[in-house]
């Protein structure tokens, strides 16, 4: 029941992307150079199948001179009560940690895997082929990146990529 209301409220607030980008008279090309992503990914918001992290939204905001809990709830409002956005805000913010905490279980379930089959490898002697080593190299990629994007210094180093790609017009 949770899923098919996200799911919705998902399609809403897209439809309202759309509907601001329109009114911009911006595709939806356009609209991605200005927020530094993909055109694909504006597509993937504006039909409800993803949203934007809290810092795009942020940029959308200002963009259409709307107000962050307007694009959150999908529609204009002509009172917004500072309490009743707060509260919608920080259920935001906790579902794109939520959405990370995701990501970052099945990083960890892969490299899981990856070290279960170099250790069935290793006990069977045949940890020296190119399998065995691809599975190490897995599982320790996979180890070091979960610790990086688990200590503070994740926050700092998406950062970065995003001014980089931007500088770069990669994204």
């Amino acid at each position: 029941f949770n899923m098919a209301i996200k799911i919705i409220k998902q399609g809403k607030t897209g439809n309202f992307i759309k509907e601001l980008r329109k009114e911009k008279g911006m595709t939806q090309e356009e609209l991605a150079e200005k927020l530094s992503t993909y055109r694909r990914t504006v597509s993937r918001w504006e039909t409800g199948r993803n949203m934007p992290d809290i810092d795009v939204l942020l940029e959308m905001s200002e963009l259409f001179d709307v107000e962050l809990i307007e694009l959150i709830d999908g529609e204009r409002k002509n009172n917004i009560d500072i309490k009743e956005s707060s509260i919608k805000l920080a259920d935001y913010s906790e579902e794109s940690k939520r959405k990370l905490m995701r990501n970052m279980h099945y990083l960890f379930i892969g490299g899981t895997l990856a070290g279960i089959i170099y250790m069935i490898l290793l006990f069977t002697d045949h940890q020296d082929n190119f399998f065995g080593g691809l599975c190490l190299g897995i599982m320790f990629g996979m180890l070091v990146v979960g610790v990086i994007m688990t200590s503070r210094y994740g926050f700092l180093i998406r950062e970065k990529k995003l001014s980089l790609f931007r500088k770069l017009g990669l994204k």
